[in-house]
Parts: structure tokens; C-alpha cells; sequence
């Protein structure tokens, strides 16, 4: 059974370079999905309001947050990609250094309150 995680981001409060992070989000470089995929997840979908991203990512049981960023820090394919993302996001404020995409805490679950 596939897990569901939601993450958050923001980005860099300005028109021209939340424009082109849509950009290049519109043609995801070949070895970024691959490198995503490879990672056990299934599907995931970016949302934004203003400069506020938010992330729903659907895993198999072979994903793990640590397993990937082991993957991520040996590829540099992928370093290159974060690396130029960085130029248009921007740390929530309560990320440690370094930290980019944060895990959200689930608060409400329809399908869960209507079977009780």
C-alpha cells in the first residue's frame, strides 16, 4: 500500500523568478524523474499560492527520506539541479540550515472521521 507524505517550501517572493522555476518545472530534467522514481515514489504533484509550495508525494515500501537523500547527495545530476533551485526557493522559517522541503503533519483525515 502506497504512503502519502505532504511537504512545504516557499519560493524567492518574486514574479519573474517564481515564473521560471514554473519554467523549468514544466520539462523536469530526464535524470531528476528518473532519480525520483528510482527513489520509490510513485507519484507527486507541486502546488503553489503566491510564493508557497506545496508537495504530495505517494510512495512504495521502498521508499525511505533517508534512503533517498543518500541517493540524492551521490548523484550529480541531481546536485546540479538542487543547486540551481536554490536560486529560486527560499527556507521556511522554522528550516534548520539547509533544509529545503519540509514534512507537514497530516491534522485531518475525512475517509478516517467517517468511518468511526
Amino acid at each position: 500500500m502506497n504512503k502519502r507524505f505532504a511537504l512545504a517550501l516557499d519560493l524567492v517572493n518574486d514574479e519573474q523568478l517564481i515564473a521560471e522555476y514554473e519554467k523549468y518545472h514544466e520539462a523536469v530534467w530526464p535524470e531528476i524523474l528518473q532519480s525520483i522514481a528510482g527513489a520509490g515514489i510513485t507519484q507527486m504533484e507541486i502546488y503553489r499560492l503566491g510564493n508557497r509550495l506545496f508537495m504530495i508525494m505517494e510512495v512504495d515500501d521502498s521508499f525511505s527520506f533517508e534512503r533517498k537523500g543518500q541517493m540524492d547527495a551521490e548523484n550529480p545530476k541531481v546536485q546540479e539541479w538542487e543547486k540551481l533551485m536554490w536560486k529560486y526557493q527560499d527556507a521556511l522559517p522554522m528550516a534548520q540550515p539547509g533544509e529545503k522541503w519540509l514534512l507537514m503533519d497530516k491534522i485531518f483525515d475525512l475517509k478516517a472521521q467517517l468511518s468511526q
